[in-house]
């Protein structure tokens, strides 16, 4: 049940792995030859520009991928570790050209690449790079921080997952990795659950000082790297790497705030039927309802094949690839990181997609959301690779859509407890997505301005976040169990290159509501459509995305219209346990 990497390489010991190396350092001669002397004729300094970028992209990605897959499931392999740092070093050689070509990008008129055939494919890529150069600092500055990476901000986002994925926990009388323990909250006994709980806050205390260190290290290398760069704050350059307008996040975030007593009525309900006045966290993602189904991994597979199969061929056929191929390392053990996630490797036109998968109907639906990213992936390597890079916010687009066609198609063929159980898991994750995410942008937010006066402690964190947990959960949470920890595990707080990874996916969630809103009135002659907007999503910003199927995302009724679809879920939950 693990994948398999041997279509990038073999081992480290494959010859083509070192032979990647080589053309790597043929394209650093051939990008330092750029720098020094371009190409007289401004079309032909574009296209040798373009041939360098895709050709040390392509090559890197292989490489890259191979290590940080590796690392993925076994973070204590030095020799991966010693491999990354080495082609990120060799990375930082291309800086200097990056610098140079997004320079000479900027003084150019665009109307050169919006008139030529041979240019006017990449007339997107070469507008955003003549745009992004006054965000750039100098030549020798922008390669200095290219070399610095790998011991900087990625070596305390290393560090954040070392830390997490070796945790051992004592729990119930067993050693447990984090993520086997983080899996116990699913558990349908609640002595078994409020044991975990308690069990991986204690053992949080044994490593928050080094991953505050690195929180403090990265969000302060971010706040310090932003304002250099002349962007207002690190929120407006997430926006900005975004492709999205302030008011478009505006719009989704006011109207998230409003929705809060809707879902907070859902976790008073919760809460009441298992025996509180509030909900403790511990009882959070607590099943309700009664399911004894479990799945095996071919099991899930199986079931989530068969659900995309009512949107799509081309999607079930995808689901089947990825099994027929070992695209997917499904089992949790030692040295793995937690969560999952899914990686699209354009160079091989296929994903690899990591779970901690233990045969709950949760882990199907995580499933679900992972192979939607590969539907994703598979559609953008239709483009050219320059053209495939899309966005955080349209990122959670089709993994949410695949997602949505999972529950909905189980929660129409369910009865009786079933139901409750299958409906209830839905707006769980529903719950997590809107209110949770609320309480981690605000986390983030508040992180980031407190930073710039100094780092802050293991006490102060944990204060911000129950402060961000009451704030959006309200007094539907029990305030005496909270998770002051949840600032530890989650790795998407430790990118210096990515910050505010969280409304993105309340953005992806509402987003595909509304796509599968149309979906389900069109029927399959939508489906096309659905598949031109995720290969447009590299070469166009988010409103203009959405703007295809006829969406207005810096409309705040139309997030009102999709939280309302989440609301009626509720409301027939609500009836459902009166």
């Amino acid at each position: 049940m693990n994948w398999s990497l041997d279509t990038l390489f073999k081992g480290y010991d494959d010859p083509t792995y070192e032979h990647a190396f080589t053309e790597l350092e043929t394209l650093i001669t051939a990008a330092e030859s750029w720098v020094k002397s371009p190409p007289m004729k401004e079309k032909e300094a574009l296209l040798k520009g373009l041939a360098i970028s895709r050709d040390f992209r392509s090559t890197f990605l292989r490489v890259g991928a191979f290590n940080n897959l590796t690392l993925a499931t076994n973070t204590q392999n030095m020799e991966a570790l010693k491999e990354s740092q080495r082609a990120q070093m060799l990375a930082s050689r291309m800086s200097p050209f990056s610098t140079a070509f997004e320079n000479y990008v900027a003084g150019i008129d665009s109307s050169l690449w919006q008139d030529d055939e041979e240019l006017a494919p990449f007339s997107y890529y070469l507008s955003r790079l003549k745009d992004a150069a006054k965000y750039l600092l100098s030549s020798q500055e922008e390669q200095l921080l290219a070399e610095l990476s790998s011991t900087s901000g990625s070596a305390w986002s290393r560090l954040q997952g070392v830390l997490t994925s070796t945790l051992m926990i004592d729990v119930l009388g067993e050693q447990k990795p984090l993520s086997d323990v983080r899996n116990m909250a699913y558990s349908p006994e609640q002595s078994v659950r409020k044991a975990a709980y308690e069990a991986e806050l204690k053992a949080y205390e044994s490593v928050a000082e080094a991953v505050a260190a690195s929180l403090n290290s990265i969000k302060g290398e971010v706040n310090l790297l932003t304002r250099k760069r002349g962007f207002e704050s690190p929120l407006a350059q997430a926006t900005y790497q975004s492709r999205m307008e302030q008011g478009t996040l505006d719009a989704l975030i006011s109207a998230m705030k409003s929705h809060r007593p809707k879902f907070q009525a859902y976790l008073k309900r919760k809460g009441e039927r298992l025996g509180h006045k509030s909900l403790p966290w511990y009882d959070l993602f607590a099943p309700m309802g009664n399911s004894k189904t479990t799945f095996t991994e071919k099991e899930s597979l199986d079931y989530v094949e068969k659900q995309f199969r009512t949107f799509s061929k081309e999607l079930a056929d995808l689901a089947r690839r990825s099994w027929d191929e070992a695209w997917i390392d499904f089992p949790p053990k030692k040295g793995k990181r937690g969560g999952a996630f899914c990686s699209n490797l354009h160079p091989i036109k296929a994903s690899r997609i990591l779970l901690n998968f233990e045969g709950s109907f949760s882990n199907v639906i995580t499933l679900a959301h992972e192979l939607g990213h590969a539907y994703h992936g598979d559609q953008i390597f239709a483009e050219d690779i320059l053209n495939a890079s899309y966005t955080m916010p349209v990122a959670e687009t089709a993994s949410t859509l695949c997602e949505t066609i999972v529950k909905r198609a189980a929660i129409e063929d369910a009865e009786g407890d079933e139901k409750i159980f299958l409906l209830e898991q839905s707006i769980m994750g529903s719950t997590q997505v809107i209110i949770d995410i609320l309480s981690r942008f605000t986390f983030e937010s508040t992180v980031f301005a407190e930073r710039l006066k100094g780092p802050l402690s293991v006490e102060r964190l944990n204060t911000i976040m129950r402060e961000a947990q009451i704030e959006a959960y309200g007094e539907a949470v029990d305030h005496d169990h909270l998770h002051p920890y949840m600032w530890i595990n989650k790795p998407h707080y430790y990118s210096a290159g990515l910050s505010f990874y969280n409304f993105p996916y309340a953005f992806g969630l509402l987003f595909a509501k509304g796509i599968y809103a149309q979906y389900i009135e069109k029927g399959s002659s939508f489906v096309p459509k659905v598949n031109e907007l995720l290969r447009k999503t590299g070469q166009m910003s988010v409103e203009e995305v959405a703007a295809l199927i006829g969406i207005d995302v810096k409309d705040e009724a139309f997030w009102h219209a999709s939280l309302n679809v989440i609301e009626a879920e509720i409301d027939q939950f609500l009836a459902l346990t009166n």
